[in-house]
């Protein structure tokens, strides 16, 4: 006798949906560690010399972990490579870790090159590890022996030579020092519980004979520096954070003490990792990103940002009022990986010809994105950065209240081109080539009389349409809510749902539409829970191949809805309900509406 069909189905749902919960389990314990408490947006009288001005950096993920590159003992592991020594990943003992220093020998660092390769991509300063939760410092550090030069054979201080080619070149320059975690030094949390003679280790222990001197030791030998940068907070007693703190202000006046040193007392906000805000956000913040998907190097990692999408992510970091610090993983020769480096310059070239729309730039009055790009302010100039150009020589931006004195097509060879602009209800629609001028993204700087507004209510583009995030819904008995998960291992995604349904639950969007006439209506809705992992591998005709794992991508999908008919333009809205079916497993991260041409 077989089993009945259902009984199959009732265990493979009980099987994803165990693997689900057990992912989100690995999720959530990793995630408590930020520390939410730090998620305020706050306004600091330090402002860094390059930090609120610059709005982009280089985060450096460099230690042992690049030497090992996701691999131990015959095994592939996928994630974060910085956390390869924990349980989570390949659950490596403290002893075989600590032996690894041992083969460490990153004989291509140049700190030269690498200081240039971030004044060529248009960045302002590096950040880098000086001390990760594994423990190894890449300082030489005279408070323990469990650092480059001494457990190396590489007998040098890359941090030295690194803060000395940053100054040569204009850059700021600081570090990321890991103050509660400390996964091999006796007492650090998630460390060993004993040292070596088998004496019971406290928290404190590891803070005053490791911890604090530390950083003591990296705010004090390495000339002014733009900011300490401590990371995952967790349970550490508030009193900790504070003597962190303190000590970085007493040593380095005018550096910043990033937000995840927890309990709100940093002087800026930090976002989660790898997220990018949909609407503006007050305060004086940052956002973290990677070139591709691990922090530290990972041999099967080539899941690289384009120019495009660095180049959109910094834009939109930027408009939204923060800092855009984009990480690189030198791999174990000591060298940033050839396609990063192209990526970045690529970006850079594009920073060079248009520097007003990152340095010093303000907000986007709209508050959040608009269909075919974004909007920063620069000395009271408006930045258009348009990544999706119009074919139909008319550019449509919505909402502006200001009479418009001239309007220009900026250019990488610094000409600008005169572009006539006309009033058209809630639209002002500026006359553009057809062609699109610049590869990447063109600027367009528009000059208005002053005292002008913005009616920042969404505003359904002709010719792209509009995305309607689930941030920006008034519901009725359900909810927006923040929902973040792993990929894999380290690899977050952030998106806004709107959850929490019944049978009398309602979500409804406003927005303008240029004309009466009908639209396309879609939703991207979750309604299953998460399939198992999978680990995809494409081989060439040449022998090459690229590896990856990937999994929780396909939650949301872009489901048609069907062509709705307004009678009038203007102000309209769209209210969203679940008549039947199941609600309470059903999350809707966003409706977009598409102008018809019929």
């Amino acid at each position: 006798m077989f089993p009945h069909p259902s009984i199959y189905k009732a265990l493979l749902s009980a099987c994803i949906a165990a693997l689900a919960a057990s992912q989100s389990i690995r999720a959530q314990e990793m995630d408590k560690m930020w520390d939410d408490r730090e998620l305020v947006s706050k306004t600091s009288q330090r402002h860094g010399r390059f930090f609120d001005s610059g709005n982009y950096a280089m985060f450096v993920h460099w230690g042992l972990y690049s030497h090992i590159e996701n691999k131990w003992q015959g095994k592939n592991y996928y994630g974060i490579s910085e956390w390869i020594m924990n349980k989570s990943m390949a659950n490596i003992p403290v002893d075989q870790y600590k032996a690894i220093a041992k083969e460490f020998n990153p004989s291509k660092f140049d700190a030269k090159k690498m200081a240039r390769l971030a004044k060529d991509a248009g960045m302002k300063y590096i950040i880098i590890t000086s001390k990760h939760h594994d423990g190894f410092a890449m300082y030489h550090s005279k408070v323990n022996a469990f650092n480059i030069v001494d457990a190396s054979p590489f007998k040098r201080d890359p941090m030295k030579e690194l803060s000395e080619a940053c100054k040569e070149l204009g850059l700021g320059f600081g570090f990321y020092y890991s103050h509660n975690q400390d996964w091999t030094f006796p007492g650090g949390n998630n460390g060993p519980k004993t040292d070596e003679h088998g004496k019971e280790q406290s928290f404190h222990d590891y803070f005053i004979k490791k911890c604090l001197p530390q950083v003591d030791e990296i705010t004090k030998n390495y000339g002014d520096i733009e900011l300490v940068w401590f990371d995952t907070p967790g349970g550490m007693p508030r009193k900790y954070a504070k003597q962190l703190t303190d000590l970085v202000h007493k040593n380095q006046p005018h550096s910043l003490v990033s937000g995840r040193v927890g309990y709100g007392l940093g002087d800026y906000r930090t976002l989660g990792d790898m997220e990018v805000p949909l609407q503006n956000v007050q305060g004086l913040w940052e956002g973290v990103d990677v070139t591709n998907d691990s922090w530290g190097y990972a041999w099967y990692d080539t899941n690289w940002k384009a120019p495009s999408k660095i180049l959109s992510n910094l834009i939109a970091t930027v408009a939204r009022g923060g800092t855009y610090m984009l990480n690189v993983g030198p791999d174990p020769s000591g060298e940033v990986p050839a396609a990063a480096q192209a990526a970045l310059r690529g970006t850079g070239e594009w920073i060079a010809a248009y520097p007003q729309t990152i340095y010093s730039a303000k907000p986007s009055p709209w508050k959040h994105p608009l269909p075919w790009g974004d909007v920063v302010v620069n000395n009271e100039k408006l930045y258009l950065i348009v990544f999706r150009w119009p074919s139909t020589g008319k550019l449509h931006l919505p909402g502006l209240k200001a009479k418009i004195v001239s309007a220009k097509l900026l250019s990488r060879e610094k000409t600008e081109k005169k572009l006539e602009t006309a009033v058209d209800g809630e639209w002002t629609v500026i006359s553009t080539p057809l062609q699109k001028p610049d590869k990447l993204a063109a600027v367009i700087e528009i000059t208005t009389l002053p005292n002008g507004s913005v009616n920042n209510t969404h505003a359904v583009d002709p010719e792209f349409g509009l995305q309607l995030p689930a941030l920006f819904a008034k519901t009725e008995k359900c909810r927006v809510s923040k929902r973040k998960w792993m990929e894999k291992f380290g690899e977050w995604k952030h998106v806004h749902q709107i959850d929490g349904w019944n049978e009398k639950s309602t979500a409804r969007w406003d927005f303008q539409i240029p004309k009466s006439g009908l639209y396309f209506v879609e939703i991207s809705c979750s309604v299953h829970t998460p399939e198992p992992r999978r680990i995809f591998r494409v081989t060439s005709d040449e022998g090459r191949f690229i590896q990856n794992q990937q999994n929780y991508s396909t939650i949301y999908n872009t489901r048609p809805i069907g062509w709705i008919h307004f009678e009038k333009s203007g102000l309209r809205g769209l209210e969203l309900s679940i008549p039947e079916g199941e609600r309470s497993a059903t999350s809707i991260k966003e409706i977009t509406l598409t102008q018809g041409d019929f």
